[in-house]
């Protein structure tokens, strides 16, 4: 059935590259840790080996920041935090699509359409349209921001790329995600949940090109290019309250609900099961699960709601270990990974997958390509 439905649509785009860019700042757990404790020592006096506990249960070794550890002593204006996010996620972005663009044997002047997803900061103009004049695109380049997808941008950046590619076979896509979690740390919100952000989220920038089947397609540097041959979004109802930010004068303040990883394990099977089983498949013909590590709890509820085995997403949880969670460009840390490692054989099918606000879903299915 898959290869009955690209033929009526006439293609299949390729993602030909993918690559990460991280800010030099360099934030071990455990002075994290140390810096929270003072900051939040009101909060977890009496109780502070539990919620303390937090740090060391995130499965974190370190994580990147765009600023210095000892900056976020101080509290500031939404103003200023977003004029930092400005210039830190531009530079970080542009190291990003340059990365992707080199592996994949194209210039700026290539790109037909840029995706760009982030949900840390504002801007307009759109930091696609700062991209464009900093890195020299194509004044007749089409561009396409995407903000408030969160942890699922990633994959749903995947998917809107390929819809482009799709409509227009002859079309270059470069995808690009940025995220400054870093930055959305409140020093003033002595919250549980403001806690836990502190504890698991770090700053990172990834991108892909993904190609039209007319668009020359250069694979990237000896790693297998991926088909992308099916995507789709999904909302939970009644769901608003699970992820999300609460915006005020001093910037955006996270959301999330505990039932997550509940959410996760009784949602995540019937949603992933109804995609395949439209596409003719089931769980079983996937070889490659390629998902968003939100954290220990909810990678734990992944393995036990799709019956992995050990190992079964090893790549995610050495992401998590080594970098945190960074909101949209995490799946794609992941994915580079998966493909380095060049696990994906061809025919090989793979499901990339990401939870975010809404509460949503996003999953696009993937086969290595042939040649």
């Amino acid at each position: 059935m898959i290869e009955r439905r690209a033929t009526a649509t006439g293609s299949v785009p390729r993602l030909v590259s993918v690559a990460t860019a991280l800010p030099e700042h360099v934030v071990r757990q455990e002075d994290a840790q140390r810096f929270a404790a003072g900051l939040f020592a009101d909060l977890v006096a009496g109780q502070e080996r539990r919620l303390l506990g937090v740090f060391s249960g995130a499965g974190i070794e370190s994580r990147r920041s765009c600023l210095p550890l000892d900056a976020f002593d101080r509290p500031r204006g939404f103003g200023e935090t977003n004029q930092l996010y400005l210039e830190h996620a531009l530079r970080l972005g542009a190291e990003a699509a340059s990365r992707a663009l080199a592996a994949a044997e194209l210039a700026p002047a290539d790109v037909d359409h840029i995706v760009f997803v982030s949900s840390t900061g504002i801007a307009t103009p759109s930091l696609d349209a700062r991209l464009a004049h900093l890195m020299g695109f194509r004044a007749d380049v089409r561009r396409t921001p995407l903000w408030g997808l969160g942890c699922a941008g990633g994959a749903a950046g995947v998917a809107r790329a390929r819809d482009f590619a799709l409509a227009e076979p002859g079309a270059r896509v470069l995808l690009v995600a940025v995220e400054l979690c870093t930055l959305t740390f409140q020093q003033r919100d002595r919250t549980r949940q403001n806690l836990v952000a502190a504890a698991l989220f770090g700053d990172g920038a990834a991108a892909a090109v993904i190609a039209g089947a007319r668009a020359r397609r250069q694979g990237a540097n000896g790693t297998r290019a991926l088909d992308l041959l099916e995507s789709r979004s999904t909302l939970l109802p009644d769901s608003l309250d699970v992820m999300g930010w609460n915006v005020d004068e001093l910037g955006l303040h996270v959301i999330f609900s505990r039932d997550i990883p509940a959410i996760v394990r009784d949602w995540v099977r019937p949603t992933l099961d109804d995609f395949l089983a439209g596409l003719g498949l089931a769980l079983a013909d996937v070889a490659h699960l390629v998902t968003h590590p939100g954290g220990p709890k909810v990678l734990a509820a992944y393995a036990e709601s799709l019956d992995l085995g050990p190992g079964a997403l090893r790549h995610a949880c050495e992401v998590l270990r080594a970098f945190g969670n960074m909101s949209s460009p995490t799946c794609l840390f992941v994915l580079e990974r998966v493909l380095e490692a060049g696990e994906i054989g061809p025919g090989d099918l793979a499901l990339l997958a990401a939870l975010g606000p809404g509460f949503s879903s996003e999953v696009t299915l993937m086969r290595g390509a042939e040649t």
